[in-house]
């Protein structure tokens, strides 16, 4: 599912996707993915967008969508993967990616797809080890 949500947002010209990997850090879900549009109107478009691509996919339902009135930051609940979608301003001052700076995260690449996005390995004890596989991660920004 992550990679059709991901793909819906890039066919609506989303900007910077980003996806992260949340297990063992979030208990209300599993990965969220980020992106920006460059108006309002874009938002709404790119949310419904990936909203109606889950559908076609027989993915699951969505159990929460909010922000479509103002459409600066747009948020689809899927329930494993949770969707926000933002005007550069508002994504900049949110700032999510660094809200979950140990989450292991890639950048989406619409012209060059990742096959697969995140192993997990289990180790011993509830540890484990996450890789990210065939896509080139995102830099995490020094703290100042």
């Amino acid at each position: 599912m992550l990679q059709t949500i991901a793909s819906a947002a890039a066919d609506k010209k989303a900007e910077n996707i980003v996806l992260l990997d949340v297990r063992g850090l979030a208990s209300f879900t599993d990965f969220l993915v980020i992106g920006s549009g460059t108006s309002d109107r874009q938002v709404r478009a790119v949310g419904e967008h990936i909203e109606a691509k889950v559908a076609e996919a027989k993915g699951p339902r969505t159990i929460g969508r909010e922000g479509y009135e103002q459409g600066e930051w747009v948020l689809v609940d899927f329930g494993e993967v949770v969707v926000h979608l933002f005007t550069d301003d508002e994504r900049r001052a949110f700032d999510l990616e660094h809200l979950w700076g140990d989450a292991p995260r890639l950048r989406w690449d619409p012209k060059h797809p990742p096959r697969e996005l995140f192993n997990v390995h289990k180790l011993n004890a509830g540890e484990r080890q996450q890789e990210v596989v065939q896509a080139a991660p995102v830099r995490k920004r020094s703290a100042h």
